[in-house]
């Protein structure tokens, strides 16, 4: 076999070997921008996350400064909101309802709250005394009641709020995500 080709073999099977080593350095390359991309750039917390309002007037703009105009006031403290992104002092946030906008972070709270099914046009969500629909009933609950989230399991919740006390299936909250722990 002459030299030439011998050469040719050898860069072959270099190739052959250096393409799954270039798509894992590629992989590995793609996974650190990714979890890079699941922090916010200005506070260093997982983005997306569920914080609440502090006060009962806040301002939702349409981009991260006070130049831009208020598309809507949130008249409503401790209501849920969802972080999306972040700039600077400011937070994209998303309501319940789908409305986003941009908040002044010192507006928002690390304070875990819930709004009960705020997907539902009637009918009620049943508080539990335990984290088990067999146990007692404590409460029904309204559609869009103001809960604060004390823990989550993944499964369920214990909240408290006005009048009531006790446990709730995580699939019946909007401000903790599904299969979530909050401790």
């Amino acid at each position: 076999m002459g030299a030439s080709r011998i050469f040719r073999l050898w860069t072959r099977a270099l190739k052959r070997a250096a393409a799954p080593v270039a798509a894992a350095v590629a992989l590995l390359v793609c996974v650190d921008a990714a979890k890079a991309e699941q922090h916010g750039s200005a506070s260093g917390l997982p983005v997306p996350r569920y914080v609440s309002l502090k006060s009962d007037r806040v301002n939702l703009r349409e981009g991260p400064s006070k130049d831009h105009r208020t598309t809507w006031v949130f008249q409503r403290a401790g209501l849920p909101v969802e972080i999306t992104a972040e700039f600077e002092i400011w937070r994209r946030v998303r309501d319940s309802e789908g409305a986003e906008g941009w908040v002044l972070h010192s507006l928002l709270s690390g304070r875990r709250t819930a709004l009960v099914t705020p997907w539902k046009k009637g009918g009620e969500s049943i508080l539990y005394a335990k984290a088990d629909a067999q146990s007692a009933s404590v409460a029904k609950l309204q559609p869009n009641v103001l809960a604060n989230v004390r823990s989550c399991d993944g499964g369920w919740c214990k909240v408290f709020g006005e009048g009531f006390n006790g446990f709730i299936q995580q699939s019946d909250l909007w401000g903790v995500y599904p299969n979530e722990v909050v401790e």
